[in-house]
Formats: C-alpha cells, sequence, structure tokens
C-alpha cells in the first residue's frame, strides 16, 4: 500500500510539473474557449508568453517543483542522510532520471497534442504550425 501510495505521489508531482511547464498556452486556450478572451487577443498572449522569457521560467520552476518532489519523496523513503543516499545512489540516479524523461513526456502529449488540438478547437491559428504537419 505504502508503495502504491509513493508512486502516486511521484505522478502527481510529474503531472502537476508538466502542467506547470505548459502554462504558457494553457491560459489562452481556457480564456479562449471559454469565451473570456478574443482568438486574436489569445494568440497574442500565447505568443508572448511562449516566445518570452515566461517560458525559460516557468521551466525553471518545473525543474525546481521536480526536485523538490523527489526530495520530498526520497525522505519518505527514509533517504535522510549523505550516507543513506550513498548507499541507495543508484535507486536514487535511476528515479531521477525516470521522473524527468516522464515529466517530459507527459509535458510533450499535453502541450504540444492536447493543448493544441484544443487551441486548434477554440479557433486559435495554430494549425499551420502544429508539428504534424
Amino acid at each position: 500500500m505504502a508503495v502504491e501510495q509513493d508512486a502516486r505521489s511521484l505522478w502527481r508531482w510529474i503531472a502537476g510539473s508538466a502542467f506547470l511547464a505548459s502554462m504558457c498556452c494553457f491560459p489562452s486556450v481556457l480564456l479562449a474557449g471559454l469565451g473570456l478572451m478574443t482568438i486574436s487577443a489569445a494568440d497574442a498572449l500565447s505568443n508572448n508568453l511562449y516566445f518570452g522569457p515566461a517560458r525559460w521560467i516557468l521551466y525553471i520552476f518545473t525543474i525546481i517543483l521536480l526536485s523538490y518532489g523527489l526530495y520530498n519523496y526520497f525522505r519518505a523513503q527514509g533517504i535522510c542522510t549523505i550516507d543513506h543516499a550513498k548507499r541507495e545512489r543508484k535507486r536514487i540516479v535511476n528515479t531521477t532520471i525516470v521522473v524527468f524523461i516522464g515529466s517530459f513526456l507527459v509535458y510533450l502529449v499535453w502541450n504540444y497534442l492536447i493543448l493544441e488540438l484544443a487551441g486548434i478547437y477554440v479557433g486559435l491559428p495554430w494549425e499551420e504550425s502544429a508539428f504534424w504537419k
């Protein structure tokens, strides 16, 4: 039961970090989809966020969030001291690699597939720059 709970906790950190990394596109899709923003304003917002410094700031916060999640995960596993970390080095490295790759894959699917299709559906002019074209 505890291992299953830890795995769920780790997947929550992965999903949360992928969502945070895609915040450059999500607000424009949401606001245009709800009718709270015009399509041209939503497109300008997503362009400003995606091509501006906000994207890199969100990426940095994503890495910080993932690192904090891994820190909490390993603390819950009983790896609290440097000696424990040295003994469990292989597990720590493997888990960290899996978490970062998993977060990257979830981000790619969420941002470049789901959000892009949702943006095209609400009318954002993203179809000509879609990755499948």
